[in-house]
């Protein structure tokens, strides 16, 4: 059985949107302004447009985009947090992260940066809670 290819894509919220890069994608930059939804959409739209540009020129591109391909997001921490304060409390988060609520406060307005430790107890924090809810059936 044959997997799909992840493509990452290096993403962050701006003051109007989003933006993004990818690193097999060289020089490659999409800001968005709009929703998370719309966001995901362009980001598509322009790596097809870019292939497509690619392939018409009989130009380089990585082999991935020839099979069956997923864009996978990496928002940066100050993103995801923003995004989840919206849903859950700080004091949730802490729950999840095992990050003070007030560090984690600090992180999503950008005040500070967390090191790549924290950074990375926060994603599978997240990651976790998002199995834990995808095993629940009703």
């Amino acid at each position: 059985r044959r997997y799909m290819e992840k493509v990452i894509m290096k993403a962050a919220r701006t003051d109007n949107g989003y933006c993004c890069s990818c690193d097999i994608i060289t020089g490659w930059v999409v800001a968005y302004t709009g929703d998370i939804d719309g966001f995901k959409n362009y980001v598509q739209e322009s790596v097809d447009f870019w292939l497509e540009g690619r392939r018409e020129k009989g130009e380089d591109y990585p082999k991935v985009f020839d099979g069956e391909y997923e864009l996978v997001y990496d928002f940066d921490i100050a993103t995801l947090l923003d995004y989840y304060r919206g849903v859950f409390s700080f004091s949730a988060l802490q729950t999840i992260t095992g990050i003070n609520q007030k560090q984690l406060a600090h992180y999503a307005s950008r005040v500070s940066s967390p090191r790549p430790k924290q950074a990375k107890k926060i994603k599978v924090g997240l990651r976790k809670l998002a199995k834990d809810i995808e095993m629940v059936t009703f």
